[in-house]
């Protein structure tokens, strides 16, 4: 059986004398596994690079198999990638989210958030918004999305400034203002009312947005499978600290 397919290189590993096993996440199938052969050579080393994306073919007798790739290259990243720490720092944590979801199951939306990210991987504010973003789709797609949209108590859609580290909807000022110490902040770039997205978006606002996502990817999502975030999340977060980082 074969597909074709457009496919973003997520990670490679050595298979062999001359040939790599690339992880793929595709338009229309998901994660997917194959082989290239030739794969270690010096032109496919530089299409095969974390953060491209291909245009691809996948081949195997049966479909449990592990398969080959044909590939060809639709946009190539990688280099401009590489020419900032945080661009590094955000497609390997994109990478490690896309992990997160089952294999071979298509999740196009996922897909395409993750190259829209990666359009705009040299623009830390930008991407970060983005990122936050995707990892409120991908706690959603796990099964553990987010009720931001009004107050859990009172039913409003004004004033929504924190959010329950238990249940995860949002409560509003008046609501939680005697129970402020317990509850994580909402930045307001994550909600979606226009009137309250107006403000500039400032670097502490992005921090705030990467640890609510955080605590309920680390709660939901990793402990349970005895895993870690990402270090590399750890360090974007850093690079927000810096001095004029956005």
């Amino acid at each position: 059986m074969d597909w074709k397919d457009q496919g973003l290189v997520l990670g490679v590993r050595r298979h062999g004398e001359t040939s790599v096993i690339v992880e793929l996440m595709t338009n229309h199938h998901g994660r997917y596994l194959g082989l290239v052969r030739g794969g270690r050579s010096r032109k496919m080393r530089s299409i095969l690079q974390s953060g491209n994306l291909l245009n691809v073919v996948w081949r195997a007798r049966l479909d449990e198999h592990l398969g080959y790739y044909q590939v060809e290259p639709e946009l190539l990243r990688a280099a401009s990638i590489m020419e900032h720490r945080a661009s590094l720092f955000c497609v390997q944590v994109l990478a490690n989210h896309l992990r997160l979801l089952p294999e071979r199951e298509s999740f196009a939306h996922m897909y395409s958030a993750s190259n829209i990210i990666l359009d705009h991987a040299n623009v830390l504010k930008i991407s970060t918004h983005l990122l936050i973003r995707f990892e409120l789709a991908l706690l959603e797609a796990l099964g553990f999305g987010l009720s931001l949209n009004k107050c859990v108590v009172s039913g409003t859609t004004r004033e929504l400034v924190w959010v329950s580290p238990k249940s995860g909807c949002a409560v509003c000022r008046s609501e939680g203002e005697p129970w402020a110490e317990k509850l994580l902040p909402l930045p307001k770039l994550m909600l979606n009312q226009k009137q309250d997205t107006d403000e500039p978006v400032t670097a502490e606002d992005l921090k705030a947005g990467l640890r609510l996502t955080g605590h309920f990817l680390e709660r939901n999502v990793y402990m349970p499978r005895a895993q870690s975030a990402p270090d590399e999340r750890t360090r974007l977060i850093g690079e927000l600290s810096k001095p004029d980082a956005i």
